[in-house]
């Protein structure tokens, strides 16, 4: 029985221990490393444009979903898209979403779209859904999908030039 308790004695020991060491350890070996590549001009561009990228994925944009059809590559034809952000236009003040288009199956590339967001189709999906439906050419997809958009929500008509 001593010998028991002292196995469980030292297993929560260390694992304490373990805790310990990556929250005041781990976080500092993480500063470091940081500090490092920030002094690397290309690699600090890099790795500050990566980390704004994943921080943007943890937060979801304002009045809009995060996963989006657009119309692409001609009329009548849809892509997944993913919202990173909206934003104002400054002369006209309509809202425009920031949607970043990615590539199957390596969704790593892809290219940005700034679109007026009226014109995006939210979708009821989740991240990982639309990851799997990318990484997957399409095979692996939840059965629906809203790809028409809603009659109340459809886009006016700009008014005509004075």
């Amino acid at each position: 029985m001593e010998y028991l308790s002292a196995v469980a004695l030292t297993l929560v020991v260390l694992y304490f221990l373990g805790w310990a060491t990556t929250q005041v350890l781990g976080r500092r070996l993480l500063a470091w490393f940081e500090a490092l590549l920030d002094r690397l001009p290309l690699v600090k561009t890099i790795y500050g444009g990566i980390k704004n990228l994943i921080a943007a994925f943890h937060t979801k944009p304002e009045r809009v979903e995060r996963v989006v059809l657009i119309e692409f590559p001609s009329p009548g034809m849809k892509t997944i898209g993913l919202v990173t952000r909206t934003m104002i236009d400054k002369a006209s003040g309509e809202e425009l979403a920031v949607v970043y288009v990615p590539t199957s199956p390596n969704p790593i590339s892809g290219f940005i779209q700034i679109m007026s967001l009226t014109k995006v189709i939210s979708t009821d999906w989740t991240l990982d859904e639309a990851m799997q439906f990318l990484l997957t050419a399409g095979t692996a997809a939840p059965d629906t999908i809203t790809f028409a958009r809603n009659v109340d929500a459809r886009e006016k008509p700009p008014p005509a030039p004075e």
